[in-house]
């Protein structure tokens, strides 16, 4: 059975910074693609940063700069290292991973950036 669960998220200020954690278990992490997306309220769902199996990132142009996806293997946990928080970037931060043709879903940790 695969899970994904999402951790690190919060209530911080404009400027601030989080780090968010994806525990998975069910898969073979280490030959996964693993996603992380978002979701305001009244918005769609977006990919925020990706990272394949062979370490090849891709970010969306709204976090460039600021947000750095990373993974560790040993420990079948990927994470978001998100800086210079702004209020915009509030919104439901999902994790995903791709494995044998399938995607699956964590239920999503809520980040708010506000004053």
């Amino acid at each position: 059975q695969v899970q994904l669960v999402e951790s690190g998220g919060g209530l911080v200020q404009p400027g601030g910074s989080l780090r968010l954690s994806c525990a998975a278990s069910g898969i073979i992490f280490s030959t996964s693609v693993m996603r992380w997306y978002r979701q305001a309220p009244g918005s769609e769902r977006e990919l925020v940063a990706a990272l394949t199996s062979g370490g090849i990132t891709n970010y969306a142009e709204s976090v460039k700069g600021r947000f750095t996806i990373s993974r560790d293997n040993a420990k079948n946990t990927m994470y978001l290292q998100m800086n210079s928080l702004k209020p915009e970037d509030t919104a439901v931060y999902y994790c995903q991973a791709f494995y044998r043709w399938d995607n699956y879903w964590g239920r999503g940790t809520q980040v708010t950036v506000s004053s």
